[in-house]
């Protein structure tokens, strides 16, 4: 751990903290908002739809590097705006209503939220590359193996601050949800309110990250002044890149390009539009990879390419959406204060699964580190596929009560939460190392972009599968207290299933292609 590694993390730990409001969410969602699996999932991509725009942002922050930490503050205003909307709603939703409805401010705080992080996330990974040295305190190169070693950890720690913020919201939600099964509506109500107040802390977390590496760097320009060096020299060697960017216009002219489309997709609400918008953005990011393989000796892109098929097709796995989390609610009785223990157990195994696996991580391939966890997924993913049939009701028969519906998710979470963010790593690690110098946020954004993709294909496939399998929550009208949508859970078990197939045949489907086509994988 290095001083200089810190601003970069505490941004990142904003991230982390942002799970703050995600028990609230999806309570709030569930018992105030009308809105089905279906549409949640649509909703789910076009969020996703900044991560992809992470490219130009990238290739801005490298042509604006001096003054890159304003970008962190434009993402901050962003995510407070977000915040203080849903403040609104929970705490004087009639106001709110009367400009808007309810779900259209839900809808405009979970677009905005995005676009906020994903321009803290640029930066952030741009200050990973730059919190790494390449010479040591004489002024002499080190060594690259330890250049290397440096990115890992950097990387490592990068995820470390990621989780371990959403460690601290964890214990926050277990502390504030504490009793709340017993309380009235009323109070549950001020309870949700109170957390989205605090999670105003985000945007101070990430804006105290750059103010802390400007101090840093005020400390090393005394140090460098102390040891003679001129004020310009200082001034280059802490404030520009080794080589000066010039800007790329097929990436700022591709984006902008993809920028228009995409507001006027959404806009105009045709039919397909998600899927015309997640053909382009493959084509438009596809391209901009081969413009930047040019950068890479031919060994290295075929490495890059076999990396970015694997994590592109894993990440892309589609899930059971909400009607998931409605069933555990309403059959399983899985109330706010037991969800918010079972988050906390979720980022404490999945912190401890870093460290766990760290070799695991640094010896293996990302091809076998993919077939590892698609294997293992697919064992975990049985217990919730047997809950639905009944299995937790025959085991509690069978051991006086012990193990219960809560029991086997308990189990069931520990075991596979550290496992979460062990593909990653790797990846994140071999693009901080092979980064061009003068490129470096480009890069990290451009592959970020490819793989952020993916999430946007799995809701994708959400979408559909929640179209083909129906699932429902009881919606009662506001005003009469009437039942408008009956609950109905149904097909949510050939639902689990099929995504259970999905997810294992797929991943190990890309790692064969990979193998058959001569690519490597980091």
């Amino acid at each position: 751990m290095r001083l200089s590694f810190l601003p970069p993390l505490m941004v990142y730990m904003a991230a982390g903290v942002s799970g703050l409001t995600g028990i609230v969410g999806t309570f709030f969602i569930k018992d105030y908002l009308d809105l089905s699996a279906a549409f949640l999932a649509a909703l789910g991509f076009w969020a996703g739809i900044p991560w992809a725009l992470k490219m130009p942002i990238g290739h801005l922050v490298d042509l604006v590097w001096r003054y890159k930490s304003l970008l962190v503050y434009l993402g901050a205003a962003l995510i407070a705006a977000s915040l203080l909307i849903m403040i609104g709603l929970i705490g004087n939703p009639e106001a709110m209503r009367a400009l808007m409805p309810a779900e259209t401010w839900f809808v405009l705080s979970v677009l905005l939220a995005p676009v906020g992080y994903v321009i803290q996330d640029a930066v952030a990974d741009a200050m990973t590359v730059e919190a790494v040295p390449r010479v040591d305190e004489h002024g002499q190169p080190i060594a690259p193996e330890a250049i290397r070693l440096m990115h890992t950890t950097m990387q490592m720690l990068g995820r470390v601050a990621i989780i371990g913020g959403s460690v601290l919201v964890a214990l926050a939600n277990v502390v504030l949800f504490a009793g709340s099964e017993a309380l009235p509506e009323d109070d549950k109500v001020a309870i949700y309110l109170r957390i989205y107040e605090y999670a105003l802390i985000i945007p101070l977390l990430s804006i105290s990250g750059v103010l802390l590496a400007a101090l840093l760097k005020r400390r090393e320009t005394r140090r460098l002044a102390a040891l003679g060096h001129a004020a310009e020299a200082i001034d280059r060697m802490l404030h520009q890149p080794e080589e000066k960017t010039t800007p790329n216009w097929w990436i700022l002219g591709g984006s902008a390009a993809f920028v228009a489309l995409t507001i006027g997709v959404g806009l105009s609400g045709i039919a397909y539009g998600q899927e015309l918008i997640f053909v382009c953005s493959v084509a438009i990011i596809g391209f901009m990879i081969a413009r930047l393989l040019r950068e890479l000796n031919p060994e290295a892109a075929r490495t890059l390419l076999g990396t970015v098929i694997i994590i592109f097709i894993f990440r892309s796995m589609p899930s059971p959406g909400a009607g998931s989390s409605w069933w555990m609610i309403d059959e399983l009785g899985f109330d706010q204060s037991f969800l918010s223990r079972l988050d906390l157990l979720v980022s404490t195994m999945t912190l401890a699964g870093l460290f766990i696996f760290r070799r695991f991580m640094a010896e293996k391939s990302i091809a076998q580190i993919v077939v590892f966890l698609t294997l293992a997924g697919t064992v975990l993913s049985l217990p919730i596929i047997g809950m639905f049939y009944g299995l937790h009701q025959w085991t509690a028969q069978l051991t006086g009560g012990v193990v219960d519906a809560r029991f086997i998710a308990i189990a069931n979470t520990a075991l596979e939460s550290p496992l979460g963010q062990v593909s990653m790593v790797p990846m994140l690690a071999w693009i901080a190392n092979s980064a061009p110098p003068h490129l470096k946020a480009t890069f990290f954004a451009v592959m970020a972009s490819f793989t952020n993709l993916a999430l946007s294909a799995s809701q994708l496939g959400t979408k559909y599968l929640n179209q083909v399998y129906t699932v429902t929550r009881e919606v009662r009208d506001a005003v009469s207290g009437a039942v408008k949508v009956p609950a109905d859970y149904s097909e949510l078990g050939w639902l689990l299933i099929t995504v259970t197939v999905l997810g294992l045949v797929l991943p190990l489907a890309a790692v064969a292609l990979t193998r058959a086509l001569g690519l490597r994988s980091a």
